[in-house]
């Protein structure tokens, strides 16, 4: 399931993978949702390989950001601290050759295949994280494979939400009793690994609700967040785009942001917080 951010990282996993693939073919591949970090790379999949996605994965790898919006950031001149920012997290990638292919078979809330003699199901709880956020229960090995929806020592992101969405989300994991979940970022875990993720999340929320309620604007909104427990995890500046959706979500008459200007508040954000 999934590929990386660039091909060269790609080349890499697959050769990597090709003492245990030499034996048993990729003959499917999941993308878990559209973010360019795990689809990048399908292009070097074998043709025969059958791409399954949910159908707003595959809406939104069709309309959504190319890789050649990516490689335009990494040269990008939006000022010392924005430029720096953006140089640290994307300038190790090389977004050049990519060809973005999309899936072969497409679903829309769930979908059981055969591997190996053995069932898989593929569950779509998104929105979330994205438009469609779908994982991968193999129930006989105890195993979860949970995409984006998780996050570990890490801070999620919701680009899509809505927040109450992806709390959802990780309760419908929980409930699936996998004792071990492979996340889409951070170290292997277990259910406790889902509810450190749930927890994060309702308290943002609870907490731009509560700055919503008090009349304070998005700027003043997220220098009012405190992180607590949460505070140490990476890439904590990513709390300016969950409060935004946070208040998105309150009152859809808040201002939209392009993706680029939400990482320059990102930016700017780490450039107070994290130094």
């Amino acid at each position: 399931m999934d590929t990386l951010f660039d091909l060269a990282l790609t080349r890499e996993m697959l050769a990597a993978m090709k003492p245990v693939t030499e034996r048993a073919p990729i003959t499917d591949a999941l993308i878990t949702h559209s973010n360019g970090d795990h689809t990048h790379g399908t292009q070097l999949l074998d043709r025969s390989v059958r791409i399954i996605a949910a159908k707003g994965t595959s809406e939104e790898i069709e309309h959504g950001p190319a890789p050649e919006m990516l490689a335009r950031i990494q040269t990008a001149d939006l000022g010392p601290v924005a430029t720096r920012y953006l140089r640290d997290r994307f300038g190790h990638f090389d977004f050049s050759g990519i060809k973005l292919r999309n899936a072969d078979l497409t679903f829309d809330r769930d979908l059981a295949i055969e591997l190996g003699g053995r069932r898989v199901d593929l569950l779509n709880l998104g929105p979330a994280h994205t438009t469609a956020d779908s994982v991968v229960h193999v129930a006989d090995a105890g195993v979860l494979f949970a995409g984006d929806l998780l996050f570990i020592g890490c801070t999620p992101i919701v680009w899509a939400g809505p927040i109450a969405n992806w709390v959802a989300a990780c309760d419908a994991m929980i409930a699936l009793d996998a004792p071990t979940v492979v996340p889409g970022h951070g170290p292997v875990t277990g259910p406790d690994g889902i509810r450190a993720v749930r927890g994060y999340l309702a308290h943002i929320a609870e907490q731009a609700e509560a700055a919503y309620r008090k009349g304070l604007s998005l700027p003043e909104a997220v220098e009012t967040i405190d992180l607590g427990e949460y505070a140490s995890w990476l890439d904590s500046e990513r709390v300016v785009v969950n409060v935004y959706q946070r208040y998105r979500e309150l009152d859809p008459d808040t201002p939209r942001q392009d993706l680029l200007a939400l990482l320059v508040m990102q930016a700017e954000w780490a450039a107070r917080h994290c130094t």
